[in-house]
């Protein structure tokens, strides 16, 4: 069980400037680096939407919810640099209540928690070092915001409170340290 993180009673206007003061410095990927796979539809058509987007202080609400052609799956096909870059976007959207669709919580514990920690993605490599890798490019204070960010919402979803507990527990805790 994860004691009461401090950040997680911190107001969410503390946490968006958190954030946004953490990912400021964050690079464009370029428009040839936005996707992270090649299978289907959906990684061509976040390339077209997302093609010069390059601040995510600029993108609304509106527009992430429905990326890529009214899917709102962007954070499942984002290559590691975009998914980095793009990322606070979605947490002050997140935050502030204004995304309809899964917010990006699942994306911070998916891998991270204890039941997917040894499953296997392809031979020895497991889901934990793929979210592991992928996580890898975020600099400690980013980390922190992140955990400021999964504080807050393990406080508010009961649902996802046991996968965020593990994911703060097994990597994002250590990486912010």
């Amino acid at each position: 069980m994860i004691e009461a993180i401090p950040t997680a009673m911190a107001d969410k206007e503390q946490i968006i400037a958190q954030i946004a003061h953490a990912f400021a410095a964050a690079e464009y990927p370029g428009d040839w680096r936005l996707r992270g796979s090649d299978m289907g539809d959906e990684p061509y058509l976040l390339e077209e939407e997302f093609k010069g987007k390059t601040d995510w202080r600029s993108l609304d609400a509106a527009f992430l919810d429905q990326a890529p052609d009214g899917f709102g799956s962007a954070l499942s096909f984002f290559s590691d640099e975009a998914f980095h870059f793009y990322l606070p976007a979605y947490l002050i959207c997140d935050i502030r209540g204004q995304l309809k669709r899964g917010g990006p919580a699942f994306h911070l514990w998916q891998g991270l928690d204890d039941s997917s920690r040894h499953k296997r993605l392809c031979g020895a490599r497991t889901y934990f070092d793929h979210a592991r890798y992928r996580f890898s490019i975020f600099n400690r204070e980013e980390a922190a915001a992140v955990v400021a960010y999964l504080s807050l919402h393990r406080d508010e979803n009961g649902f996802a409170r046991p996968m965020i507990d593990q994911a703060l527990r097994n990597y994002w805790l250590e990486r912010a340290g």
